[in-house]
């Protein structure tokens, strides 16, 4: 498992001078990045890939709004091997007709990305989570739609607002889930309040230890009150140093 970081969390960063911060990225020590909206701007992310050694295992893209064939063909001019629709609001998430339908239009992006040898998958928010059909998460529901070789992106900071144990809810999705969103903080809607990993509710080490079939933990911060590129540092510099062994964490707790 490897790390990465959304490059949504430095956006503003971005669309001032976007090769100066994916240099910046490289300089905190960040090999991977994972994209947004990336179509739009290939050509610009490619170059600077190329010069920092950066790489793209993953990316978001609205696959169901936009041109998949460009969105496919810009994901292999950038070697990322997952697409994944980052959002669709919570109205699309609150009965199981609209589900349904939203699964059979993922499982037939999948089969168009695989002509292209990407992978396709979904990041959840808050409300697929609060929201039940059957007396399950409107996401498992989902996820029991899905084709076999789609995958899940679970933001487990979303997850929690929402109301799950982000654990217990990885180990319930198994090994669809390969990638997840690393974010700390109060764990509420204000976005403003999150924090880099180790400073917040989330149990940052028991959701990487659910999530079995992990091949990369994306930090994210949807908004920050602090210098971004030191937040991102911050988590990077946490998640590095590894899990606190038991010792260390009972003399943590203690303080």
């Amino acid at each position: 498992m490897t790390y990465s970081v959304q490059l949504y969390s430095v956006r503003d960063a971005i669309e001032a001078d976007l090769p100066g911060t994916i240099a910046r990225l490289a300089e905190i020590g960040y090999t991977q990045v994972e994209p947004y909206n990336f179509a739009a701007r290939a050509e610009e992310l490619a170059a600077a890939f190329a010069e920092h050694g950066i790489t793209a295992p993953t990316a978001h893209a609205p696959l169901l709004s936009a041109d998949q064939d460009e969105i496919f063909a810009a994901a292999k001019r950038l070697g990322i091997g997952t697409v994944i629709d980052p959002y669709l609001p919570a109205e699309h998430w609150q009965d199981e007709a609209t589900i349904r339908d939203t699964a059979a239009r993922l499982n037939a992006a999948a089969k168009k990305g695989a002509e292209h040898g990407i992978r396709v998958g979904y990041h959840n928010h808050d409300w697929e989570i609060s929201s039940t059909i059957g007396g399950t998460t409107a996401l498992e529901f989902f996820a029991g739609l899905l084709d076999p070789g789609l995958v899940l992106e679970v933001d487990t900071y979303w997850a929690a607002v929402g109301g799950a144990d982000p654990a217990a809810l990885l180990a319930r999705l198994g090994d669809r889930v390969v990638a997840i969103h690393l974010k700390d903080g109060p764990v509420d809607h204000d976005k403003k309040a999150q924090l880099p990993a180790g400073q917040g509710k989330v149990d940052i080490w028991g959701v990487i230890a659910a999530a079995k079939d992990l091949e990369v933990g994306v930090v994210e911060f949807d908004d920050y009150a602090g210098d971004i590129f030191e937040g991102v540092a911050a988590s990077l510099r946490y998640l590095e140093a590894g899990a606190p062994s038991s010792a260390e964490a009972t003399s943590g707790a203690a303080k």
